[in-house]
């Protein structure tokens, strides 16, 4: 695929992930290293979805999540297990929405600009491999939708590319 994305802004949420997912099997290589994987994997989110203001990985090292690639701010580069919301969704080994970041307790401002947060983890035979993170400067950015197609595209992940 050449590196450039079908984009539909009006099309409807559900329409907007499934062409993009189509796209991403298509752009992400088995045979390519797997940071260049996820880093055009947070390119393709960023760029499918203006409500995006930061996408990217953290990846876990056996103790801790690490700052993988990424687009948007500059961030935090390590979380510790069970902290903010890519933390306690690593922990829990579960998808985690945010509607207002402000009133999770001990949220992480990494950005002090962001407001609503999802964090996908993503696993490697079972295990921990890390999290997808992804920030919007509004409140209630993200939603059941999204969760359905991230944790798809984690599963991809999971299963093909990693």
């Amino acid at each position: 695929m050449a590196e450039s994305l079908q984009i539909n802004t009006l099309a409807a949420l559900d329409e907007q992930y499934v062409l993009l997912i189509k796209q991403i099997k298509s752009l992400l290589n088995k045979n390519d290293h797997l940071i260049t994987n996820l880093a055009n994997l947070t390119a393709a989110l960023k760029q499918t979805f203006s409500k995006i203001s930061w996408v990217g990985f953290y990846l876990f090292d056996g103790e801790k999540l690490f700052l993988g690639p990424f687009q948007g701010k500059v961030a935090c580069t390590e979380i510790k297990i069970g902290s903010g919301v890519c933390g306690t969704a690593a922990q829990k080994k579960q998808t985690i929405i945010v509607s207002d970041v402000n009133k999770f307790d001990g949220h992480i401002a990494c950005d002090v600009d962001s407001k609503s947060e999802i964090v996908v983890p993503v696993f490697k035979d079972g295990k921990l491999f890390g999290v997808l993170d992804l920030d919007s400067t509004d409140f209630d950015s993200f939603n059941e939708t999204d969760k359905k197609y991230l944790e798809e595209l984690s599963d991809y992940l999971s299963k093909e590319i990693i």
